[in-house]
């Protein structure tokens, strides 16, 4: 059921098998918190391709691997000869003769799709500018962990809403039967094909659908999510972005709008809250702004839950590579 196959966007994988993947990743999280082994991949050669930056991604796979008895060993853009000098797919055919599995972090969903058509092992989505996989794994299992369930929950993402965390909140949303709220000025929603495919998607699992551009739809919301209001590769458009989403930021004023003292704020990170990193101090000197998409006050409130969500990052990547590629006996689900 799992094993051999890769996790390359949401989509791949039925409701019920992303239910169990983050099911599991909470089992695999209390075998680690009770020091308990759980080899599943020993001997396995594991390579992180990456061609972004990352912190949370590589520290995860790497993390993982070695919990799991694999060896990773990470390729970053100056030690191969990806997309350069060699194709996508001669790289691939390559990787997968010396390596058990592939992650693949960098910009263009075709490379990783490339990826996993040739090298003939699982390959696992760590980023693309369309896709972000293990981070929704991680988000739904540390609102379980919160809630209880994630059925039924109202999730607000507020921001860019045409970025690769946007779609594949919509997505995972709509497929496990959370509510979902895209709040986004109208020319940074997420794009109709992606709609479309969440509308599907939330039409079997009774879950419901917002877009707009209206902050009165943040009332009632259990989760208020939001993202950098630049991704990679944009860095040339942050005075555009910052006057557009300026009134999307999360600030006590947005958070007062739920009514809902229990709410929770959630951060894929890294997050720009303050002036301890040179992109805020470079953009405070031209702009005088101390924060971006969410304030201080908010980051570091009891309601932010951002580092249990980074550290499940670690869990939920532990459990796919486990389940695609340690041979596990899995329940039909």
């Amino acid at each position: 059921m799992f094993q051999g196959r890769s996790l390359l966007k949401e989509i791949d994988f039925t409701q019920a098998e992303l239910a169990y993947l983050i099911d599991f990743a909470i089992h695999l999280k209390a075998l680690k918190k009770q020091h308990i082994p759980h080899q599943y991949l020993a001997g396995k050669n594991i390579a992180l391709l990456f061609e972004k930056t990352s912190t949370r991604t590589r520290a995860a796979f790497t993390v993982a691997a070695n919990d799991l008895g694999a060896h990773p060993e990470f390729l970053g853009p100056n030690d191969v000869q990806f997309g350069k000098k060699e194709s996508t797919a001669d790289t691939a055919k390559v990787l997968g003769a010396m390596f058990d599995g592939i992650q693949f972090r960098g910009f263009k969903q075709t490379d990783v799709e490339i990826l996993a058509a040739e090298s003939g092992v699982p390959v696992w989505n760590g980023l693309t500018d369309t896709w972000h996989p293990t981070q929704m794994l991680a988000d739904f299992m540390t609102i379980k962990e919160i809630f209880g369930d994630y059925t039924g929950k109202n999730l607000v993402y507020v921001g860019d809403g045409r970025n690769n965390m946007a779609n594949s909140l919509l997505v995972t949303a709509a497929t496990l039967g959370a509510n979902i709220t895209i709040l986004a000025p109208a020319d940074l929603q997420p794009a109709p094909e992606i709609q479309a495919i969440a509308a599907e998607k939330a039409a079997q699992s009774g879950s419901h659908i917002t877009i707009t551009a209206d902050t009165a739809a943040v009332n009632g919301a259990d989760i208020i999510y939001t993202d950098v209001w630049v991704s990679m590769g944009e860095e040339d458009q942050y005075a555009e972005r910052i006057e557009k989403l300026m009134p999307y930021q999360v600030n006590a004023a947005l958070f007062a709008k739920t009514e809902n003292p229990d709410c929770i704020f959630m951060h894929c990170l890294p997050a720009f809250h303050d002036l301890e990193t040179t992109t805020m101090q470079a953009l405070h000197a031209k702009s005088g702004l101390t924060e971006l998409e969410v304030t201080d006050e908010i980051f570091n409130s009891p309601n932010s839950v951002v580092f249990q969500e980074a550290e499940n990052r670690l869990h939920s990547i532990k459990a796919v590579m486990a389940a695609t590629l340690g041979h596990l006996f899995i329940p039909k689900v």
